[in-house]
C-alpha cells in the first residue's frame, strides 16, 4: 500500500510466523517444533473422518 512503509526483517519475519502459526490452527496441522509429519498429521485426520458418523446435510 502507498504510504506504508516496509517492515524490518525481525518484523516481517514476526509476521510471518504468526501467519504460519494461525493457518496451521485453522487447518489442523501440527507445529514444526513437534516433529509430526505432515502425512502422519493428514492420514490421522482422515481416519477421524472415516470414523464419524454419517450426517444428512
Amino acid at each position: 500500500m502507498p504510504g506504508r512503509p516496509p517492515l524490518d526483517e525481525h518484523a516481517a519475519a514476526s509476521v510471518l510466523a504468526y501467519a504460519a502459526d494461525q493457518r496451521a490452527a485453522k487447518n489442523g496441522y501440527p507445529a514444526p517444533e513437534t516433529g509430526v509429519l505432515w502425512e502422519t498429521a493428514r492420514d490421522a485426520h482422515l481416519a477421524r473422518l472415516a470414523d464419524e458418523q454419517p450426517r444428512v446435510a
